[in-house]
């Protein structure tokens, strides 16, 4: 019994020396553990791209005569902070993703307009589209 003792002892303990058999077990089993566990029990995928938010994303205005709509687009949304082609690709797919008009259909931006805060920094994207 003190024997038994002793190994559940050293196991939890993990008081075996490197290279005996009792180490290269412990270490087997968890690598086993591992490749083997169920990608079911861990849901710690990373997140690929912004979060999807609708509160981000509002309709400001809307002119019938022109088929254009202005956005406002909180800021977080947008990885790249400067006015580039790859903004107006990113600001495109959040549109694309966040409302729910424009889920599926084509559509063109006009205009990005920042919205700075008293500090300088931008807040929003006003973002006139044209449908």
């Amino acid at each position: 019994m003190r024997t038994l003792w002793r190994g559940i002892s050293n196991t939890i303990f993990w008081s075996y020396e490197r290279g005996t058999w009792p180490y290269d077990v412990l270490v087997g089993a968890i690598v086993l553990f591992v490749f083997l566990s169920p990608r079911t029990w861990f849901d710690d995928q990373p997140q690929l791209g912004p979060p999807g938010h609708q509160a981000q994303v509002q309709l400001l205005s809307e002119d019938p005569s022109a088929p254009t709509r202005t956005y406002r687009v909180d800021a977080h949304l947008l990885s790249i902070p400067k006015r580039t082609p790859e903004l107006e690709k990113e600001t495109h797919d959040v549109l694309r993703k966040n409302v729910d008009e424009l889920r599926g259909q084509s559509f063109k931006i006009e205009r990005i307009d920042p919205v700075r805060g008293e500090d300088g920094t931008i807040l929003y994207y006003d973002i006139v589209v044209k449908k």
